[in-house]
């Protein structure tokens, strides 16, 4: 009676483990769905195709905006250069006007001064005009007739007297126009001195937008060739994880089958605390595990945005720091059932630990320098296995901690 109820108790135990380990199933391949199990690191070569990337990136947009700003000098410099233009034909305008003024000028006062010769020489061919003047006042014979020839007499002077007038009003409009032409050259000298100086920016300004122009050309070419660096590693990077998955999956499923053949072994041994052990089954158990490393958390167990896939994932494990050399520790006595190299995870170490805590636990060590045990070696807590390295995908040294529960990854923090 009691064997039997021993049997149908066992029976239970393992009924309630198999739907245990079914919704933990589900649950992890849900996970693995969308987070590709641990990808917080990834390749050397994918990461300096990234970092190139995104270096070429930057650049081409600084280049951008110097080609734009340079752009902009020039438009800006050729708007100032064609005012300098209209400005310096404007100059140029009066300057021509100024010049045929001053011909006109030259011309009009040598005419005055031919009229001004020809009408004294006329005068002084008939004797001296004032004489002349005299002489018909004295044989003036009435008042009336002494008048008129004293008006004659005031018009032939003042003939003589304005036509002077004219010529010297001609002389002084000649130097008025000979300085507006001084004036107008000075102007159209500066301003063409100026348009050699802009034009000298200009081409300066158009050399450097040409400069730019190029360098954004080569950086369009270079992020082009970045990209295609950077998918060409990230598909030897996914290679490497289909590989991985198929390797963790092989693992998990001996985990599996070796918790499932632990438990058998603890029910039969332990049939009278069958109650107890299924109540202990349920939850995790601090304490039983001792800390791997001596070091700090630097990355917890958990989901999170990959940092170079952009991915929200679950990372199956806890990175501790530590220093590169630090030595490795066993977290609680057990056998090594598998070690070896992971193009991802570099040096691995899987250590079975039997039943704690109710369930079958095994621990997972990545990225050592190397380990000083091997598979089938028996090792006790605390016991120095490794060293802290940085092999596989990894950005410096650490441990990539994972507890195994069932199979199946939990937060290492919860055992520890």
């Amino acid at each position: 009676m009691a064997a039997a109820l021993v049997a149908v108790m066992a029976l239970g135990v393992s009924a309630a483990h198999a739907d245990d380990l079914d919704d933990k199933k589900n649950k992890v391949e849900r996970e693995l769905k969308g987070a590709h199990q641990d990808l917080d690191e990834s390749s050397a070569q994918l990461r300096k195709a990234a970092a190139r990337l995104e270096a070429a990136q930057q650049q081409l947009d600084v280049a951008k905006t110097r080609l734009a700003t340079a752009r902009g000098k020039v438009e800006v410099a050729r708007e100032r250069d064609a005012q300098m233009q209209a400005e310096l034909a404007s100059a140029e305008a009066e300057l021509a006007a100024a010049e045929a003024a001053l011909a006109q000028g030259q011309v009009d006062r040598d005419a005055q001064r031919e009229k001004v010769a020809s009408t004294v020489a006329d005068m002084y061919s008939e004797g001296d005009p004032e004489l002349i003047a005299f002489s018909s006042l004295i044989d003036a014979e009435s008042t009336e007739e002494l008048t008129r020839r004293d008006g004659v007499r005031d018009v032939v002077i003042g003939q003589e007297a304005r036509e002077y007038d004219e010529l010297k009003a001609s002389e002084v409009l000649l130097e008025v126009r000979q300085d507006q032409v001084a004036e107008a050259r000075d102007a159209v000298a500066v301003k063409r001195e100026a348009a050699a100086e802009h034009l000298e920016l200009m081409q300066a300004l158009e050399a450097e937008e040409q400069a730019a122009k190029d360098s954004v050309v080569s950086l369009v070419i270079e992020r082009r060739d970045a990209r295609a660096g950077a998918s060409a590693a990230r598909a030897k990077d996914l290679a490497k994880l289909r590989k991985l998955e198929r390797e963790q999956q092989q693992i998990e499923e001996m985990l599996r089958k070796r918790a499932l053949a632990a438990l058998r072994r603890q029910r039969a041994a332990e049939a009278a605390k069958a109650a107890s052990a299924r109540s202990q089954a349920s939850t995790p158990s601090p304490g039983l595990l001792a800390y791997p490393v001596d070091g700090y958390v630097t990355s917890p167990f958990g989901y999170r945005t990959h940092p170079i896939y952009h991915y929200w994932g679950l990372h199956d494990g806890v990175d501790f720091g530590g220093g590169c050399g630090t030595p490795l520790r066993a977290a609680a006595p057990g056998r090594v059932v598998s070690s070896y190299f992971s193009g991802v995870y570099g040096n691995r170490l899987v250590i079975d630990h039997g039943v704690l805590g109710g369930k079958g636990v095994a621990t997972i060590y990545n990225h050592a320098s190397g380990y000083n045990v091997g598979v089938g070696d028996q090792v006790q807590q605390g016991q120095v296995i490794g060293f802290e390295g940085s092999t596989g995908w990894s950005t410096g040294c650490h441990l990539h901690f994972t507890v195994m529960a069932n199979g199946q990854a939990v937060d290492p923090m919860n055992w520890l």
